[in-house]
């Protein structure tokens, strides 16, 4: 179905006249300088516009607008302001017919015929869903992440949705915050990688298609670093770690092309990131050269006023627009004070027409201006690609955290008793943000080894939904377990425990889950446990009480057959952790990438508060940095997780010990599959500068490689890096590559230091 049909033929004339009128003109203006339309034919285009363009219609196209979902037609002043051009872009239409109305309005009825974006949250799928961010993360495969994304975009075009609020860049180091299921994780390599794949993947190889969907990496900036992991809370970031840690994925976002940011609702050292123009100003525009186009999040703007950084909305709208922000989301500021901010002198038409162009050039590279149908042929929704896609994702992001006597790989020779809130929640499984996603598509692992046939299995939820404090349904479950061999318990938080103003000061399984899980235990019957869920959960209290864990997030669609397939060995699990693991909450923050101290933790010297004697005398145990009670480990450590094979890493060498600055170096080792089924490995490597005019972090990761090797196979893998790959923003505030020693390590995860090299930079 066409997005624009015109009611007749006569107004179909009409408008292919007009639009020949238009691109006539254009012919016309243009032609003038081939030399300097060949350099950016889109500008002319945008210079026409604007010559034509009234005020009101110029601060139209920086507002954007939602209807409410409980309003059956749209409203008539709704209508009449897209008529008059005072409405820039849309989100959340999600009626087809909406949309082609709205749409019909401002290219046939308003004053320059501009059209309008339709946004949407397409955050991990539109109908296909994927695992969460987090969980994609974890397969630590940046095509897989791509192709998700580019499926994500095809399904979502056909309702008309050609920008979605997508890449979430930031660095998670507190899984409290319920927004942590939507990052890539605490590393800003990894997710400067995934960053990159899911750019590639919305916007397509030409931003034009119809196909294709603007990316918006967000949150700028700092947002992931709110205090307690508490939503929306006060960031404070030294200026080292903000360009070392937090800044590094949006500046690769940039160089990937991304056609839009958002700022974040958190004050960044006091100042709100909406009204903040050193970085986006003096950060993104004139130091990165970023030429699309930045809006808010969701009426982040006056929210400035309970920030106490603006008395009122007109003074909102002064700080962030000449902080140059270039579209308000939902609230009004702009709209209703940015005519009488010019007229008093306090912002310029002048450097609005700056702010109209960004976005009118992302307009014109979605091809918005000749491209004015939507396939909205909705056979390609859950297409079978699309969901073997999703199913092959969901695979790779599960990670083997735990299992004792090779307890999986389970054969189809074993009774399995199928228990837990997740093992049978289409709903749940789908994760947070998605608003598209229906749970009568989704395939659970009940329903998985139901259709199997091979496997005897038994059912009992145990506990109805993941925060049911109800013991009514153990004896039921617990009989099951009883009459079976191997108890899978499925376990972890409904999708509404994460995402957005979803954070928990409490990460463990909710609910009743562990008590069953004792009363389980009780059995003898050996327990794997399957974990569903938007974050890391705190597993002290029941680690020791199952024999396997496989960490699964919110794995999507086609989480079923994706987990069936790794619990009965017919995909070897590859996910390695995104995110350091803790113990217990009182670790957090926790980061893999910490520095060092003047009293680093000495492990044969820590005493466990346990072990001190009563009435000790009075000593500083150590005198490290460690707790008394949980130590100074993880429970898993970042880049971690199991296989069903063993992999041996052997013959590792740098192809220079004595690199200059400016060289590149090679990291080369051999791999080889010693076990006896085909499997993939996440080769990673590490480096850590030894001395630095800054303190440095004891590991950061440099490069990763996941391999697939067959059954007693061998396979060199090569890294290469620049030695601007290890530089640094230091204290001159200035990018340096400085001279000294380094160590690198070829590793299987974060805390493995078996395969070490040393290079000096001369």
């Amino acid at each position: 179905m066409a997005f624009l049909q015109m009611k007749s033929y006569a107004g179909r004339l009409l408008l292919t006249v007009l639009l020949g009128l238009f691109l006539s003109c254009e012919s016309k203006v243009t032609n003038t300088s081939k030399k300097e339309e060949s350099k950016d034919p889109i500008a002319y285009k945008i210079d026409s516009i604007l010559s034509n363009m009234s005020l009101e219609e110029k601060i139209g196209q920086t507002a954007q607008r939602g209807k409410s979902s409980r309003v059956k037609e749209l409203p008539k002043d709704l209508k009449e302001a897209v008529r008059k051009g005072q409405i820039g872009s849309f989100l959340n239409i999600m009626n087809k017919e909406d949309a082609k109305e709205l749409q019909m309005l401002a290219v046939e009825e308003s004053p320059n015929k501009i059209p309008l974006i339709f946004a949407r949250d397409v955050i991990h799928g539109f109908k296909t869903i994927f695992p969460i961010p987090l969980g994609q993360a974890a397969s630590f495969n940046p095509m897989l992440v791509q192709e998700g994304a580019r499926v994500a975009a095809i399904e979502a075009s056909t309702s008309g949705i050609r920008w979605t609020f997508a890449p979430m860049l930031d660095i998670s180091r507190d899984p409290r915050w319920g927004r942590i299921a939507e990052s890539a994780g605490e590393d800003p390599y990894l997710t400067g990688v995934m960053a990159e794949a899911y750019i590639k993947g919305f916007q397509g190889e030409d931003l034009s298609s119809p196909t294709s969907m603007a990316a918006c990496a967000k949150h700028f900036i700092g947002y992931g670093a709110a205090e307690g992991g508490r939503d929306y809370n006060t960031a404070n970031i030294n200026e080292n770690l903000l360009h070392n840690v937090y800044l590094k994925p949006f500046k690769i976002a940039v160089n990937a092309g991304s056609a839009t940011f958002m700022t974040s609702f958190n004050d960044l050292n006091g100042v709100p990131a909406s009204a903040n123009k050193y970085i986006l100003k003096d950060i993104l525009r004139d130091e990165w050269g970023f030429d699309g186009f930045v809006v808010s999040d969701w009426n982040s703007i006056i929210e400035m006023i309970n920030h106490g950084f603006a008395k009122d909305k007109k003074e909102a709208a002064e700080k962030s627009i000449n902080a140059m922000l270039d579209m308000e989301m939902t609230s009004a500021s702009y709209q209703d004070y940015l005519k009488e901010l010019i007229e008093e002198g306090k912002f310029s038409e002048k450097k609005l027409d700056v702010i109209v162009r960004n976005i009118l050039r992302i307009k014109f590279r979605l091809g918005l201006f000749h491209n004015l149908y939507f396939d909205s042929n909705d056979t390609i929704l859950y297409d079978k690609k699309h969901l073997a896609s999703a199913q092959e994702s969901a695979a790779e992001s599960t990670v083997l955290l735990k299992n004792i006597n090779n307890l999986l790989p389970i054969n189809s020779k074993k009774k399995l008793a199928i228990i837990g809130p997740l093992a049978n929640a289409p709903h749940e499984q789908l994760g947070t943000w998605t608003f598209d996603g229906e749970k009568e598509h989704t395939i659970t692992p009940l329903k998985s080894f139901q259709q199997d046939g091979q496997y005897t299995i038994q059912y009992s939820e145990g506990v109805s939904y993941s925060r049911d404090k109800s013991t009514k349904g153990f004896g039921n479950a617990i009989n099951t377990a009883k009459s079976s061999d191997v108890i899978l318990f499925f376990a972890g938080e409904e999708a509404i425990l994460s995402g957005e103003a979803h954070s928990r000061a409490n990460i463990n399984l909710p609910g009743v889950q562990e008590e069953l899980i004792n009363e389980l235990h009780k059995t003898g019957k050996p327990i794997v446990l399957v974990i569903m869920a938007g974050r890391p959960i705190t597993l002290g209290n029941i680690i020791d009480k199952v024999d396997a864990v496989l960490m699964a997030w919110h794995p999507g669609t086609m989480g079923g057959p994706a987990l069936k397939n790794i619990i009965t060995g017919v995909v070897s699990p590859s996910g390695k952790l995104p995110v350091t693991w803790p113990k217990e909450v009182g670790q957090i923050p926790i980061h893999y990438n910490h520095k060092n101290t003047g009293r680093p933790v000495i492990p044969e010297e820590f005493v466990h508060m346990d072990s001190i004697p009563i009435a000790a005398w009075q000593s500083s145990l150590g005198n490290t940095s460690h707790y008394l009670d949980a130590g100074f480990l993880p429970q898993y450590p970042f880049g971690y997780g199991l296989s069903y094979s063993n992999f041996k890493y052997s013959d590792v060498r740098i192809s220079s010990a004595n690199p200059k600055i400016g060289d590149t170096i090679t990291v080369k080792t051999i791999i080889t599959n010693t076990g006896n089924i085909k499997a993939k490995e996440t080769v990673q490597l590490y480096f850590r500068d030894m001395v630095g005019s800054l303190t440095r972090p004891v590991k950061e990761l440099l490069r990763f490689k996941k391999v697939t090797l067959e059954a007693g196979a061998s396979k060199e893998v090569i890294f290469n890096f620049s030695t601007d790959d290890v530089s640094f923003y230091g204290q001159d505030k200035l990018w340096v590559t400085e001279p000294g020693d380094f160590k690198l390590w070829v590793s299987k995860h974060s805390m493995d230091e078996a395969n070490e090299l040393e290079f000096t930079l001369e």
